[in-house]
């Protein structure tokens, strides 16, 4: 069985990837990250899921590569990371009574065979009317400066939906582990 590799610095991606009690290394992909002219939110995500993935091959050419990469769409444009209150703030007010979609998409390298697996899952965030004094609220408690779209779903910022539709909602965190599941069933791991 092939060593499985995480192709991400992100710990929340890691946290995920530890649920499902296999053993894994993770590295830091350095690639060039901008989107390319005419490039939509899903194309991008899928271009870039593969090239995380295809740019650790050489540093481990006998092991399973997962690749990951998100865009989160506010009114149809991107939100990033606010990296501080004063943007945390403007994100939420701009989501408030909102729909957000999430567009991950998640690739699983062979780097021995260079065979991959790639798809893109899509989750959308419903949010209810958010007032200044829940955001402020929420913002104090949780500070979620370096997540896209100013909430970490697997906590507090539950508290801020509406709605949720998907199939995956660990993709909103930035890796969908049903699909990664699948992929990995593919390649031969047992997978409880």
């Amino acid at each position: 069985m092939p060593d499985l590799v995480l192709a991400s610095s992100s710990p929340y991606r890691r946290q995920l990837l530890n649920r499902l009690a296999i053993p894994f290394q993770w590295a830091t992909p350095n690639i060039d990250e901008a989107s390319r002219d005419g490039e939509t939110a899903e194309q991008l995500t899928l271009r870039l899921a593969l090239e995380k993935a295809k740019a650790l091959a050489g540093q481990f050419p006998n092991h399973l590569i997962i690749g990951s990469d998100q865009v989160v769409l506010l009114n149809g444009s991107p939100v990033s990371k606010p990296g501080e209150h004063s943007a945390a703030v403007n994100q939420l007010r701009q989501s408030s009574g909102k729909t957000v979609k999430f567009i991950t998409s998640i690739c699983l390298l062979n780097s021995r065979s260079g065979q991959h697996q790639l798809i893109n899952e899509p989750f959308t965030v419903h949010f209810r009317e958010l007032d200044d004094e829940c955001i402020e609220r929420y913002l104090q408690i949780e500070k979620p400066y370096d997540c896209a779209g100013s909430f970490k779903a697997e906590g507090l910022g539950i508290s801020l939906f509406r709605a949720m539709q998907g199939d995956d909602p660990n993709s909103l965190i930035g890796l969908p582990l049903i699909r990664l599941c699948d992929m990995l069933r593919n390649e031969g791991l047992a997978i409880p």
